[in-house]
């Protein structure tokens, strides 16, 4: 487990050479790629989500490409298409950006339902069909998708069951104002994005996922994390609640938080801390619900608070 926060700590360092003030959101991006899960980051425009996702891939040894989604993006802009070779009178295949090892999706809800499925396939999968044959995509495997939340116009928004596909669902928001100004020091120069340099290999950060899922998850932290997942499944203002996938994916998020703060077995805090970003995109408001302002947010703090917290010898 040290290893595992020797990494996450470079990592940190490392990207915030180039953002200020996001200890938390970073260490929440570390718990989904050490849980080999994919991210959904919602905010308003201008507050660091592409910079985020380029930081995290400049720090690793690992190939990136970026998918900028537009209306007109087909599904084989993403996972590439056979073209045909004059030369040798035969098909070839040629990769789309897909086949990079971290791929950052800007601006998702702004492409159609059948380019977001082909991402959603692979993200699932971790490989890709084209043309009756399968194609293993390369771990670490990592998709980034960023959406604007305010802006509706021209897009199409990510139904509930292909959000449920994003391990973690979180924002940014904005920084405050001495790390504003530390930010306008940074850039005076030049982009501190173009300085960063690798601090780790991929060899190392698949070796950090296979040493999350041995992290131990006492009998009394299962049946708490249970607790959270089916208390929001009867809870009056939902249509729906948490999936049997929200369980797996608290119990895996919670290895990982334990982990990156150097332990080899989950506390109660680790569950309470990753609950919010895993479970709130997957819960479904009822209509008169959200006709009275209650948020996911507020229901998973108040089914946390319901819960009592199991105490560990």
């Amino acid at each position: 487990m040290a290893d595992v926060q020797g990494v996450a700590k470079k990592i940190i360092s490392n990207v915030e050479h180039a953002i200020v003030g996001k200890r938390q959101q970073l260490i929440m991006a570390l718990v989904a790629w050490f849980c080999e899960g994919h991210l959904l980051l919602e905010d308003v425009p201008g507050v660091a989500k592409t910079m985020l996702a380029r930081a995290l891939a400049r720090s690793v040894g690992c190939t990136f490409k970026r998918v900028q989604c537009t209306p007109d993006l087909l599904p084989s802009d993403v996972t590439g298409a056979s073209i045909f070779n004059q030369k040798t009178t035969e098909f070839e295949f040629r990769p789309g950006p897909i086949f990079a090892q971290i791929v950052l999706a800007d601006e998702i809800n702004r492409t159609t339902p059948r380019t977001q499925a082909s991402l959603l396939e692979a993200m699932a999968e971790a490989r890709v069909t084209v043309d009756g044959v399968t194609h293993d995509l390369a771990p670490p495997f990592l998709v980034i998708a960023t959406q604007n939340p305010v802006d509706h116009e021209g897009t199409f928004p990510l139904p509930e069951a292909q959000l449920d596909r994003f391990l973690m669902k979180f924002s940014l928001g904005y920084p405050n104002f001495e790390d504003e100004l530390t930010m306008l020091e940074m850039l005076r120069h030049s982009h501190p994005l173009n300085q960063l340099e690798p601090v780790i290999q991929a060899e190392e950060l698949i070796a950090c996922q296979k040493a999350v899922r041995e992290v131990h998850v006492d009998i009394k932290v299962r049946q708490y994390l249970m607790q959270i997942v089916h208390l929001t499944r009867l809870h009056e203002d939902l249509a729906l609640g948490g999936s049997p996938r929200a369980s797996i994916a608290l119990f895996r998020t919670a290895q990982a938080m334990a982990a990156i703060r150097g332990r080899n077995y989950v506390q109660p805090d680790d569950v309470k801390r990753i609950a919010p970003p895993v479970l709130t995109h997957r819960l479904i408001l009822r209509p008169e619900s959200r006709l009275r302002k209650v948020t996911a947010e507020q229901i998973v703090q108040e089914t946390i608070d319901e819960i009592a917290v199991p105490t560990l010898e």
